[in-house]
């Protein structure tokens, strides 16, 4: 421990699963409804996987994941529960084909057979958990390998919502109630969606008791006063609640294009999938209706060499080797960093990792596996302990205080993701929908219970509107239709309604049509809205 009287730091993954909620009954099977099998079989049940594991033979070390209230009710969507297992049994039906493909010395045989376990045991997992993920993730963090946080109801970012408080207690208090009512407690922590930060959101956060969030990096560092700490330590707000902020270097290693591990030439190419390598009649009938491609989950080449479009066979050995050195490098990095940061602040520092959970299995399909070296690594390391923040703020003797600066992450680092020319039209939109909702509910259910339902439908509409998902994919212009259609439809929907509260009359039909449309928040609160 290097004679100092206290561990150098305190390493904080933080992993943010979200999804926007996405169910189409009227469709077979949708494009858009397979992001959630893709998440569910390459990213949610190998992190579950890995933390059992973990908890099994009683490793040390905890991180921390933020599950999505949109997440949590798509998964626990008896449709949707249904269908995710149908698609799983899919995938296993196309790897065994490929196994018979591959057989006889062909180099991808090896990685067919790998594919083929690999989804009979997810089958067998979703299964035994019952297709009850909820429950599965309250285990790992009963079994202490992980702490569960929340975010925004329907990831709105909260910075251009002009209403202020109104909207944003609408998304942190139906965030903070549907994860309650889904894994049994009230959220600790929260991920501001986008890690969008507007002066005010954290005293809103305290009104639901939460008591951390995360920013990007520059939210702590343009503080005022700054801090002396930096990132190292949270920020005290004046409400209370602390804010950490992401370690620039802990992200560099894995996000950045050029030197981040994810890059390397052994590990698996996301771009080369069965999905579009094969003839169209040999996928078709795994293709979403209509016969688009799209990636299966199948892919057997590895990135090789970026330069060259050539790729070699994937090798998941190798890779495995590969996960173990950068996992080793990785710590290294970080002890390297707290050491350095502990001797000058003369107490541990906090490192905060705030990463996409989706990258871990999904775009990194090595992902989980370099996390478990990663927590293996720093409980070894004698210096460096793996904990959720609020141990970490715990063993400090100070924190600063101070206010912090506007902020969120994306290019740029000030919103320009979500108000850009491609998409800032909604805005106007979003807000008058808002301001109309706040008088209604106001007004509240006049003892009405057809009234009451209208008015929880609406603010349903409403938060739907406003997911940050919409804006984002209308900025990197993949799906565009899908997410100006889904903006307009669910603002249409909420107008519906408010003409409906406003002058009647109320039509009991029609509401519990738009009930079943979208099936969530079953307990939405609409003084949330006031």
């Amino acid at each position: 421990m290097s004679g100092r009287p206290h561990p150098a730091g305190f390493l904080s993954i933080l992993l943010h699963a979200h999804l926007p909620f996405v169910r189409h009954p009227e469709y077979e099977d949708s494009l858009e409804e397979r992001w959630l099998v893709e998440a569910l079989v390459e990213c949610y049940l190998p992190l579950l996987r890995m933390l059992e594991g973990r908890a099994g033979r009683g490793a040390r070390g905890r991180i921390t994941i933020s599950l999505s209230p949109t997440l949590l009710a798509m998964l626990a969507d008896p449709l949707l529960r249904s269908r995710m297992a149908f698609r799983m049994e899919r995938l296993l039906e196309l790897a065994e084909r490929d196994r018979a493909r591959y057989r006889g010395g062909s180099p991808f045989g090896p990685v067919a057979a790998h594919y083929a376990d690999r989804f009979r045991t997810g089958i067998a997992q979703y299964e035994r958990y019952g297709r009850n993920l909820a429950a599965a993730f309250r285990a790992v963090e009963g079994a202490g390998v992980a702490r569960l946080i929340t975010c925004g109801a329907t990831h709105g970012f909260l910075p251009l919502m002009d209403l202020g408080a109104p909207s944003w207690r609408a998304q942190i208090g139906a965030g903070a109630r549907e994860f309650e009512r889904h894994l049994g407690h009230p959220p600790e922590g929260f991920w501001l969606p986008e890690c969008g930060y507007a002066p005010g959101v954290e005293e809103v956060l305290a009104e639901f008791g939460v008591r951390w969030f995360a920013v990007d990096a520059h939210g702590i560092l343009d503080a005022c006063p700054r801090p002396v700490p930096g990132t190292y330590a949270p920020l005290r707000t004046k409400a209370g609640v602390l804010a950490f902020g992401r370690d620039a270097e802990s992200s560099r290693q894995v996000w950045s294009s050029t030197e981040g591990y994810p890059g390397d030439a052994w590990y698996r190419e996301y771009y080369r999938d069965q999905g579009f390598d094969l003839p169209i009649e040999e996928v078709r009938d795994f293709l979403p209706s209509g016969g688009t491609r799209t990636h299966l989950g199948l892919k057997y080449h590895r990135i090789t060499d970026r330069r060259y479009p050539h790729r070699e066979a994937y090798d998941p050995a190798r890779a495995s080797a590969r996960v173990a050195e950068h996992a080793a490098h990785f710590v290294a990095g970080r002890v390297a960093q707290a050491r350095a940061a502990s001797d000058a602040l003369g107490q541990p520092a906090t490192l905060l990792a705030p990463y996409d959970a989706e990258l871990f299995g999904h775009w990194w399909y090595e992902g989980p596996d370099w996390l478990d070296h990663v927590l293996d690594g720093v409980a070894a390391s004698g210096e460096l302990a793996a904990a959720d923040p609020l141990e970490a703020s715990a063993a400090l003797a100070r924190t600063p205080e101070g206010r912090l600066h506007p902020s969120s992450w994306g290019a740029g680092g000030y919103a320009a993701v979500w108000l850009d020319p491609v998409n800032d039209w909604i805005y106007r939109h979003l807000l008058r929908a808002a301001e109309r909702m706040q008088r209604l509910a106001r007004e509240g259910d006049r003892g009405d219970a057809l009234r009451g339902r209208a008015l929880r439908q609406a603010g349903r509409e409403l938060l739907l509107a406003q997911a940050s998902d919409w804006a984002f994919i209308m900025k990197t212009g993949t799906l565009i239709p899908y997410a100006v259609r889904r903006t307009e439809s669910h603002l249409e929907r909420f107008e519906q309604l408010a003409e409906a509260l406003e002058k009647g009359p109320l039509e009991a039909g029609a509401i519990a049509a738009l009930e079943a449309a979208d099936p969530l928040f079953p307990e939405l609160d609409p003084g949330l809205f006031t």
